[in-house]
This record gives C-alpha cells, sequence and structure tokens, in this order.
C-alpha cells in the first residue's frame, strides 16, 4: 500500500482507546480496524476531520505516503 496509516502511534500518544475514538467521531469499530490495519480502499474526508479534530493532529500525523506507486492490481 501506498499510504501509510499511522493512527495507532496517535492513539497511543494520546492515551485514548480505539473505542473511544469511534464513540467520539460516530464511526464503527470495525471501519475504524480496517482503516488502522491499512486496508481501507478509501476514507471520507470528513470522518478524517474529526479524527484528527478529537486526537489533536494533523492528517500527515496519521497517513504517510511511502514513496511507492500502487497498481491497480495490487491487493
Amino acid at each position: 500500500m501506498a499510504i501509510e496509516v499511522h493512527l495507532d502511534e496517535i492513539l497511543k500518544k494520546r492515551n485514548m482507546t480505539s473505542k473511544e475514538l469511534c464513540s467520539l467521531v460516530g464511526i464503527t469499530e470495525a471501519n475504524l480496524s480496517i482503516l488502522r490495519s491499512g486496508k481501507a480502499r478509501g476514507v471520507r474526508f470528513g470522518t478524517i476531520n474529526k479524527i484528527c479534530y478529537h486526537l489533536d493532529c494533523d492528517v500527515g500525523d496519521i497517513l504517510k505516503f511511502d514513496g511507492k506507486a500502487e497498481s491497480d492490481d495490487e491487493e
């Protein structure tokens, strides 16, 4: 995956559980788990906005580009 997700690190720094974040953001634990694992194929800007707001972080703190192009056939 060309985008790395560093949500777990930010959650630890903020002493927040994923369950607490789900409650604040209004998403299911299953969907947050998919995002945390890096297996999400897409995420709404509104969801990222809420995550960043409640974790007091920037988008670049949780999503990083690994410098590689992703081909359409990668799963």
